[in-house]
């Protein structure tokens, strides 16, 4: 097949944007081929772009070489049609342009196509380890881009914002010293210093810092940020975020800023109100409430406290559990009896040893009497005192875990998801939440030694500097994270400007100063030279278009994702290279 020219002709026009208004207009546009309906004298071809699909049309009174050229079209190919718009004789109320078509007096095949993999069609139900080999194609399909047309407004929305409030958006480098971050760094070998490697970002932290004593107190970026760690659904190992820091705040100041963009940009882009300000719930509420730092608070279902009920009862697992220092914990599913029958409930205690617990003990009220795995253990005042503090009545289903502290939370925490998931009780609204005041070390079971829950240059609350070095568990930081819909989408702090108080945190987790000076030394030596206060968060973008989207997972909203394995089906990297470029980088295998 020849392919034609376009030969000084213009698109006037995109095909989702024409309406009833535009009838009698002479228009171009450009596309690719939805489908072809050939019906004899007849063609009607369904031309898409970015913007939606219009309606060609083809008749007796079509010209013979383009009605010719009309019979020759099939699925995707690339033409571009000139005509007059005019009024369709059915109408088709399920697209825009439904009420029009385009009478067609000229037609241009710019590009044919071999039959695709797959349909381009919303929803697809293509394999999606076929649709990323072939994403190009998958990026067709509207859904996808209207994701990605939503992600790029929304970064002009951010960028008007943060300018409208005087933040400068300054790019940091991508090629930096590799420093401790928490994830394995993605390494860049230097050819010119041999033996010595780059590091590619976790994130800005550092030169946002540095930025902050050079005296540009409100920066932003977009910022792309790497991080060699396991994948799921809500994580890629290249991301971007909404980078920011500023001077001469508390965290007020940030939740400030951070709640004004958030208002604004719902509000803009979706159309939703966003109440502000925005409420808060500490870390320890959260974990004792919800088992998780980031609770989906759509939804009720908290974890209750039933270790005082149950320390001396006839139940040894519960009593024993509680004497040897753990504790006892429940969730209530109202009204969920009748979907969590015995055998659900066996798949739930599978998960829950999953997670880490020893076993899953349960009440289920779905009669008169209820019943319960561990009931003829118990006194009837103990049961009665069970029923009364978590709310239970018939229809319920109680779910219980005995077990430590931190295990209990975590696994009734996953189940309080998996439950409302199942029982379909989560609306369908945005929850924001601040979660505040987070422990600042972290105890390591294997290790033995208490770990940094964030980076070294997060500044302690004040009241628990004096406990850095004799309760390492009393101390809690200036640090906050923003969840919506039980996704961490944000995480920030204020940070330590004080070399005294910099180096005692060096100290606490274990850094002597020589390490410190090696790892962090560029930044510690400029808090020498007068160090504003500063502090900041960085926004994960591709989350937030996620849940604006509606969408289960970060590869929905990124042009070119990677996979769990961390590559990318459509270009095949990462691949080997060859012996002549190793060379070349002092490289050998």
């Amino acid at each position: 097949m020849t392919l034609d020219k376009m030969n000084g002709v213009k698109r006037t026009d995109y095909c989702g944007t024409l309406t009833r208004k535009d009838e009698g207009k002479t228009v171009t546009v450009c596309g690719w081929v939805q489908r072809q309906r050939d019906l004899g004298g007849l063609i009607f071809v369904d031309l898409r772009d970015r913007t939606g699909i219009v309606q060609l049309a083809f008749d007796d009174a079509t010209e013979k070489s383009v009605f010719e050229k009309a019979s020759a079209l099939r699925s995707e190919f690339v033409a571009m049609a000139s005509g007059k718009v005019r009024v369709r004789s059915s109408i088709n109320s399920e697209i825009p342009t439904g009420e029009i078509e385009i009478e067609v007096t000229d037609l241009k095949i710019l590009g044919a196509s071999e039959t695709p993999p797959f349909e381009i069609l919303n929803d697809s139900n293509a394999n999606e380890e076929l649709r990323l080999r072939y994403r190009y194609l998958d990026l067709r399909r509207p859904d996808i881009q209207n994701n990605i047309l939503l992600r790029h407004k929304i970064v002009k929305v951010t960028r008007d914002y943060f300018d409208e409030n005087g933040f400068i958006e300054i790019e940091t480098p991508t090629l930096i010293k590799s420093t401790p971050e928490g994830a394995r760094d993605y390494l860049v070998p230097s050819r010119i210093k041999k033996g010595s490697f780059f590091a590619l970002p976790q994130s800005p932290q550092l030169y946002k810092q540095l930025l902050m004593l050079s005296g540009f107190d409100r920066y932003m970026q977009i910022a792309r940020c790497y991080r060699d760690e396991d994948l799921r659904a809500d994580r890629q190992p290249e991301f971007t975020q909404i980078d920011l820091e500023m001077s001469f705040v508390e965290p007020e100041d940030v939740y400030s800023v951070a709640e004004g963009f958030v208002k604004r940009l719902f509000k803009e882009i979706l159309n939703v109100d966003i109440p502000t300000p925005l409420p808060r719930m500490t870390f320890t509420d959260a974990m004792n409430n919800y088992g998780s730092d980031k609770p989906d608070t759509r939804f009720d279902m908290k974890i209750t406290d039933l270790s005082d009920i149950v320390e001396n009862c006839g139940f040894g697992v519960f009593a024993d559990t509680v004497k040897n220092g753990g504790t006892v914990r429940a969730i209530n599913a109202k009204n969920a009896a009748s979907v969590y029958t015995r055998k659900e409930i066996d798949k739930l205690t599978e998960e829950a040893k999953g997670i880490g617990a020893k076993g899953l003990a349960f009440i289920r009220w779905s009669e008169d009497v209820p019943t319960c795995s561990f009931a003829k253990f118990m006194s009837e005042e103990e049961m009665s005192a069970i029923y009364e503090r978590v709310g239970a009545e018939k229809g319920d289903v109680v779910l219980i875990v005995a077990d430590r502290k931190n295990t209990a939370l975590s696994v009734l925490g996953a189940l309080r998801l998996t439950v409302a998931k199942k029982l379909d009780i989560i609306p369908d609204k945005f929850n924001f939440l601040w979660i505040t005041e987070f422990p600042f070390f972290e105890y390591n079971e294997e290790t033995g030694n208490w770990d940094a829950m964030h980076h070294p240059f997060t500044s302690p609350l004040d009241e628990c500097v004096q406990y850095l070095d004799t309760a390492p568990e009393k101390v809690f930081a200036k640090a906050y994270d923003l969840v919506l819909n039980g996704v961490e989408l944000s995480s920030g702090s204020i940070r330590i400007t004080d070399p005294e108080l910099q180096g005692k945190m060096f100290k606490a987790l274990g850094l002597s100063d020589e390490e410190a000076h090696e790892k962090f030394g560029f930044l510690t030596d400029a808090f020498k030279y007068g160090a504003p206060p500063h502090g900041g968060m960085g926004i994960g973008l591709d989350r937030l278009v996620m849940l604006m989207c509606g969408c289960d997972s970060l590869r929905d909203v990124i042009a070119f994702p990677k996979v769990s394995n961390s590559s990318e089906l459509m270009s095949g990297a990462p691949a080997e290279v060859d012996e002549i470029q190793l060379k070349d980088l002092g490289i050998k295998l």
